[in-house]
């Protein structure tokens, strides 16, 4: 048993797949079986259930899994700290964001870390809340990144920011005309907002809903942007965070409302696995994050 082996047990297990399992790992799909049968030998019981399409794990299979994982992310900080030693931050950091933070964040995070760091290398992907959550659980990724996260027995959180939620309106709509407005300004708005499943919109009712502030709901999207160009058509108006729209204030297509009597917030964190074992690469990697949001909340505007 070597670490080529379990790499290859637990690509298999994650994807369900022998033969992705032997892709991500340079070798035949009959190396791949070879490796779990091997495996199955070693502990003398069946780790993987074959009888079931897709396969699923045996109990023992499961302990394993998980043992293995743990195993294999020590060992690559291990060989990372020694490259560190070298004054050498190289390897990879596998990252998901959700779709606001990754797209008005991320571009400037990995530009810098490339830039100070060429040997390494970032993974980014895309992700709904959910899936972000799922990603880091289920070890696929060393990091995610989302707002309103939330720690558990298994997840940890480090805060980066906290965003000012502000009233985002077309052009010429008569909210323009406050510098400032409460809830209570926006009783029976047209209103676009976010999926009924997502934090940022659960924060939104229940700010309204303990003003006894009723909108009408005209359209519901899972993503900011959309949001943003319904806004622009005049759908309605919508809650966002400031830093998401300030390109498009800036440019003049759209026009925003501060929001007070209270503020209304909404934070950004990382969130890891518990027991994460934090690479040099990753290490550094969250330090340009957390310089980032440091300058982030610099360059809000003050009001």
């Amino acid at each position: 048993m070597n670490i080529e082996t379990l790499h290859i047990f637990c690509d298999v297990v994650l994807h369900q797949s022998f033969s992705q399992g032997a892709q991500l790992n340079d070798v035949s799909q009959s190396a791949a079986t070879q490796s779990v049968h091997r495996l199955e030998k070693h502990f003398g019981v069946q780790l993987v259930d074959r009888t079931k399409r897709p396969f699923v794990l045996t109990p023992e299979g499961q302990v394993c899994y998980e043992g293995f994982r743990e195993v294999l992310e020590l060992y690559d900080s291990v060989v990372a700290q020694v490259r560190s030693l070298r004054m050498e931050i190289s390897g990879s950091i596998r990252v998901a964001a959700i779709y606001s933070v990754g797209l008005h964040d991320m571009s400037r995070v990995m530009q810098e870390f490339m830039r100070s760091y060429p040997k390494a290398k970032v993974r980014l992907e895309y992700l709904r809340p959910n899936k972000v959550y799922d990603a880091v659980l289920n070890a696929e990724v060393d990091l995610g990144i989302v707002s309103y996260p939330v720690a558990s027995p298994d997840l940890k959180v480090i805060p980066l920011r906290s965003e000012r939620m502000v009233v985002v309106c077309p052009l010429n709509h008569p909210l323009t005309a406050h510098q400032a407005v409460t809830a209570e300004h926006l009783q029976g708005e047209n209103f676009v907002g976010f999926d009924r499943d997502l934090s940022i919109r659960k924060e939104i009712d229940r700010h309204l809903r303990q003003r006894s502030v009723n909108i009408r709901m005209a359209m519901e999207f899972d993503n900011i942007e959309t949001i943003k160009q319904a806004v622009q058509i005049g759908a309605g108006i919508s809650i966002l965070p400031e830093p998401t729209v300030r390109a498009e204030i800036r440019n003049g297509t759209l026009a925003s409302v501060r929001l007070i009597a209270p503020e209304l917030r909404r934070p950004i964190g990382i969130i890891h696995r518990l027991r994460k074992v934090f690479t040099p690469t990753a290490g550094k990697f969250i330090e340009i994050l957390q310089q980032f949001q440091k300058q982030m909340v610099e360059e809000t505007p003050e009001e």
